[in-house]
């Protein structure tokens, strides 16, 4: 089933969205609360790690509350319409710095970002299963995921460059108003971009509502050996990539020695990357096996993760620049893949098991992914704290040493993970397509 261009421009305007916050939690969220809310950096660890926890174990009660939704709009586009607003204020509530005690402030802390994170689920499942409902082409939901991580990477652009260069301009010297302004901004456009997905997509094909009792869902979905593959993979991606994301700002100001200055352009330079991914993705998927590209991407990533570690010193600003671009590009190869597969493992496991099981399926995957993104935050974090880091002061070697580490080898290490965990996903093109012949024979 074809999608016109304006209808996969309108999908990934949703996830451009859902990425400005998603951004927002992995380049800047660990050093706003450092650096410039002043909290100390084993409570921020906490804080990533206890709220994303939390967030985790709600999101398959959501999928399943999403996938029983019935509505003249569809049973996922409602939530982009109802939420949009709120979502867009829980960003502004986030960035806000009242002047509160240290306690106040940790509770203020904790607060929004729980709002922003329940905001932020009751978008995002919604928004990654409708994938399921407006084709069913393979090939297709490929190509409006390329559209949609390329819109993705244009939210990351906004965040990693804009917002702190705008907070230094709008600020005027004060940094904590310079961010609250700049991402009050970001909420808008993020409220309005859910908008513009909801009135452009169409829901065309109808499942019906799964009458199954959450237990037995839950019994099918842990049968479903491939589902289980990729919950397992997102958790190692995010725990990688949320790693290097949530330290690059701590790289570039003290590592590199670049200040506050040199922030928004070593973000950049990331962003920049990830977007020519999606096309290099594409570009490699047309001619050679998906699953193949995807596990060999993540082998290189690690080697250009293991040589940066050892080729780049402090005064390489250049030299870290660039493998900073080729890991990044390296790494996000593997998104449009992902996220195309979990569509076609919910397939499978209907040929399986014999039960469709669709919202829980979606919102197990987000399960694994915050888990994954509050066990980096709090790695991060702790691993800060252990090396004695401390905001705005010349960090000791040790505090080098562990930013230097958790930007090359340890996110490295985790994509080798990923590669190898691969190994076990059997579904490429081929396959799907006999999976596809035996729903419809059914």
């Amino acid at each position: 089933m074809k999608l016109t261009i304006q209808e996969k421009i309108g999908f990934g305007a949703g996830d451009m969205a859902i990425s400005i916050v998603m951004m927002s939690m992995q380049l800047i969220v660990a050093y706003f609360y450092t650096d410039i809310f002043q909290l100390k950096a084993a409570d921020v660890g906490l804080l990533l790690l206890a709220v994303r926890i939390l967030d985790a174990i709600i999101d398959p009660m959501i999928g399943i509350i999403t996938d029983k939704t019935q509505s003249r709009w569809g049973r996922y586009r409602p939530y982009l319409l109802i939420f949009a607003i709120p979502f867009g204020i829980t960003i502004l509530l986030m960035f806000i710095t009242p002047d509160f005690s240290y306690l106040g402030k940790l509770i203020w802390a904790y607060a929004t970002y729980i709002l922003l994170t329940l905001a932020y689920t009751f978008i995002a499942i919604p928004y990654i299963s409708v994938i399921g409902v407006i084709t069913d082409d393979s090939r297709e939901r490929l190509s409006a995921n390329t559209y949609r991580f390329v819109m993705t990477k244009i939210g990351m652009f906004l965040v990693s460059i804009i917002v702190p260069v705008a907070a230094v301009k709008l600020g005027q010297g004060n940094l904590a108003n310079g961010y609250q302004i700049a991402m009050g901004a970001m909420g808008a456009l993020g409220a309005l971009l859910c908008l513009y997905c909801f009135f452009t997509i169409k829901e065309r094909i109808i499942h019906t509502p799964s009458r199954i009792p959450f237990f037995q869902q839950l019994r099918s979905l842990l049968k479903n050996d491939q589902w289980m593959i990729l919950g397992v993979v997102i958790l190692v991606i995010m725990l990688g990539g949320s790693v290097r994301s949530a330290v690059a700002a701590y790289y570039a100001k003290y590592y590199l020695n670049g200040g506050d200055a040199l922030i928004p352009w070593f973000l950049t330079t990331g962003v920049i990357a990830s977007v020519l991914s999606m096309f290099g993705a594409n570009f490699a998927a047309k001619r050679m096996n998906k699953l193949t590209m995807f596990r060999l991407s993540q082998i290189a990533t690690f080697v250009f993760s293991v040589i940066m570690f050892m080729a780049v010193g402090r005064d390489a600003v250049i030299l870290a620049f660039i493998f900073y671009f080729i890991i990044t590009f390296l790494a996000d190869m593997q998104l449009p893949v992902y996220w195309a597969s979990i569509a076609e493992a919910v397939d499978y496991g209907e040929v399986k098991n014999k039960e469709r099981v669709s919202g829980l399926a979606f919102g197990g995957i987000l399960f694994f992914q915050k888990l994954g993104m509050g066990v980096a935050g709090g790695l991060v974090g702790y691993i800060l704290s252990y090396a004695s880091y401390t905001p705005g002061e010349t960090q000791p070697d040790s505090s080098l040493a562990a930013i230097s580490l958790m930007m090359t080898i340890i996110p490295g290490v985790f994509h080798l993970v990923v590669a190898l965990l691969m190994r076990k996903f059997i579904i490429d093109d081929d396959y799907y397509q006999t999976i596809r012949e035996q729903l419809v024979k059914e």
